[in-house]
């Protein structure tokens, strides 16, 4: 072989390995990411039961003072919440 042809089947199999790289960054990046934005949110989640399938509103002072009339509504009709 060549040094020519050998320099171009190198470049050829370094130019892969790097877009194969960017690829399953882009692919597993937002993936790892979300997953553990789940876990988190999962974790410091604040229900009163997970399977209870029942909506439980969150009637704590703080939370009626920033809430909406149509969110309130929504609450009180023991829906879970569409808006904000």
């Amino acid at each position: 072989m060549n040094p020519i042809r050998r320099f171009l089947v190198g470049g050829a199999v370094a130019g892969s390995l790097l877009t194969g790289g960017v690829v399953g960054a882009m692919i597993a990046g937002p993936l790892a990411a979300s997953a553990a934005t789940t876990t988190n949110v999962a974790t410091t989640a604040a229900s009163p039961s997970a399977g209870s399938g029942t909506f439980v509103p969150n009637e704590t002072a703080a939370h009626e003072a920033g809430e909406s009339a149509a969110r309130e509504a929504q609450e009180n009709a023991g829906q879970v919440p569409t808006v904000p």
